[in-house]
Order: structure tokens, then sequence, then C-alpha cells
């Protein structure tokens, strides 16, 4: 079964502002994706793009960009 990348599809700013803003307080990218938790987000590494997820389905909601990586 080949792995199914979502488009490019554009991540509301607002929930890329609280991505960047977490990110900025973790101390390491495990940290970070823990913090992502609370907030019902996850995050899967798929063929070397992060993608940003809505808990706890894992519906995905979008590519994050190159700067989080």
């Amino acid at each position: 079964m080949a792995r199914h990348t979502p488009a490019a599809a554009p991540i509301e700013t607002t929930v890329l502002d609280l991505v960047r803003e977490e990110r900025g307080k973790a101390l390491s990218p495990r940290e970070w994706k823990f913090r992502l938790r609370g907030y019902g987000y996850g995050i899967k590494d798929i063929d070397g793009a992060q993608i940003l997820t809505r808990l706890p389905h894992g519906n995905p909601l979008g590519v994050l960009p190159q700067e989080f990586a």
C-alpha cells in the first residue's frame, strides 16, 4: 500500500502561529510534539515532510513549512 501525502494545503494562520510559538518554547522536537498533543495536534513524518494532524484520529491538516524541520 502506498503512503498518501496530503496536498500542500495551507494551514490556518492561527494554528501555524500556535505551532511556531510552542516550537520556540520546547527544548527538543520530542517535547514540542508532546506540547502540541495537549492542544489536540500531532505531527507525522512522511517521506521527509512533517504533516500536522488533528488528534485523536490523525486527520491531516497540511504540510508544515521547512522552518519546523
